[in-house]
């Protein structure tokens, strides 16, 4: 890990054993939050990667509940685009799209807007972090249903061992730190 900024975001994520429940290794991104200039950094490489992949193809980032509302917007702005919210279930006014998936301790549901997007619009989902998939999964079908094209998933932190990855495919996904 050569790159500075890089190693800085690096620095700033801290681990928790048995949280939430026993077993689980918590990812903590809330020192990189208290340090501006590595949550700067975070957001600079994730855009860097994003126009060097997609140069200005990119129509929407999505950001998902809860933490990926902490970078969607930040990425939003750096790339000159607008925010998409995928939240939890009952927390989005209007008309909805919605589907359940799985976490790596439990189940929960997301919506969209129906009118959040028009068809064919390009986007990005983001998150901070990727575990076993299921949340990007369920946001990459809602998106699908409202038949917007994802380009890409992104994340902050992925959790290598659970294969996240994997479900999304064929969907291409980028992270910039992994962890076992």
């Amino acid at each position: 890990m050569a790159d500075p900024e890089l190693q800085l975001v690096a620095r700033r994520i801290r681990s928790f054993p048995d949280f939430p429940v026993p077993g689980v290794l918590f990812r903590d991104i809330s020192p990189l939050l208290k340090d501006p200039a590595a949550f700067r950094a975070s957001i600079g490489l994730l855009a860097r990667h994003l126009r060097q992949t997609h140069g200005g193809d990119i129509d929407y980032v999505v950001g998902l509940d809860s933490r990926g509302f902490l970078f969607g917007p930040s990425l939003a702005q750096e790339l000159g685009l607008g925010c998409v919210l995928v939240r939890k279930r009952g927390k989005l006014p209007g008309p909805t799209v919605s589907a359940s998936y799985t976490l790596e301790y439990g189940k929960a549901e997301l919506e969209i807007q129906r009118d959040a997007l028009e068809p064919g619009q390009k986007v990005v989902v983001v998150d901070d972090l990727l575990a076993t998939g299921g949340t990007m999964r369920a946001a990459c079908e809602l998106l699908s249903r409202l038949q917007a094209e994802v380009l890409e998933c992104v994340s902050l932190v992925e959790l290598t061992s659970l294969k996240g990855r994997e479900k999304l495919a064929p969907v291409p996904f980028f992270s910039l730190l992994q962890f076992e």
